[in-house]
């Protein structure tokens, strides 16, 4: 389970967050591209935009639930 006291410091405010369990797997900027995206020199993945719609909360859901190492947390 993700924890908030290791969210990487490059999430955006709001309820999504990637903490530092994150692989760099893919399987969240591929599940909401809108909302994930890479930080290149550290190798990991982070919120770069908070959900606005419906779809876009539906999307970081899932790949909350589908993340392999429950590095995406919610905190709402």
């Amino acid at each position: 389970m993700a924890d908030i006291a290791n969210k990487y410091e490059n999430n955006v405010p709001g309820k999504f967050f990637v903490d530092n369990q994150c692989i760099d797997c893919d399987l969240c900027r591929e599940t909401a591209p809108e909302n994930f995206t890479r930080f290149d020199d550290g190798g990991y993945s982070y919120v770069k935009k908070q959900p606005e719609t419906p779809e876009e909360e539906a999307q970081c859901k899932e790949a909350k639930e589908g993340c392999p190492v429950e590095a995406i947390g919610d905190n709402g």
